[in-house]
């Protein structure tokens, strides 16, 4: 069975003021270092393989301090990239809530209808998602791997792999430093 660990980067100064940051390219802070460290001691024993980047710095400074402490090639994805939430970049969460009070529910109850302005659509970033795990789960059958990406990505990731759902996406926005094992079952085909 195909092992993917699902790995927030650690939190950046955007995650703790609450703002969106999407697809923006922010450092971690200090407490997204000692997040990183944490995890690397809780992975060790994963046996992970892989490890599989968004680009945006602060995924990819997690990914690369990962690799350091687990013995780990670091491979990073465009297809990783985070969604992109256009005139939403940069703003508090409150912000849209007390502006766009209509939106901001109809993007917690039913995010795929939504499309931040100038942004990216729920379904073209699931899109290149089953794209990039179509060919993971053929290369890793039966191995761990590790995404590092960065939320609401991420639980489109989760949402992909496990069929859950992906739940508030305003809360996850926030989600930093946090991992999770999904294992995938292979499933035979009738002529199996």
């Amino acid at each position: 069975m195909l092992r993917v660990v699902l790995i927030r980067p650690g939190a950046t100064d955007f995650d703790e003021q609450r703002r969106i940051k999407g697809s923006l390219d922010i450092p971690m802070n200090e407490k997204g270092n000692h997040q990183v460290a944490q995890a690397a001691g809780e992975l060790a024993s994963l046996g992970i393989d892989q490890i599989y980047t968004s680009p945006c710095q602060s995924a990819k400074q997690t990914a690369d301090a990962l690799g350091r402490r687990l013995d780990v090639k670091v491979k990073q994805s465009e297809k990783l990239k985070n969604l992109d939430h256009g005139l939403w970049h940069g703003k508090l969460i409150e912000e849209v809530k007390q502006t766009q009070p209509k939106v901001y529910r109809e993007w917690q109850e039913h995010p795929e209808n939504v499309c931040p302005p100038g942004g990216e659509t729920l379904a073209q970033a699931k899109e290149r998602i089953g794209e990039l795990m179509s060919k993971l789960k053929k290369k890793y059958k039966n191995r761990t791997i590790a995404l590092v990406v960065s939320e609401p990505l991420a639980s489109l990731v989760r949402n992909s792999l496990d069929a859950t759902d992906v739940g508030d996406l305003w809360q996850a926005e926030c989600d930093s430093g946090t991992w999770e094992l999904i294992e995938l079952e292979s499933r035979k085909s009738v002529a199996d």
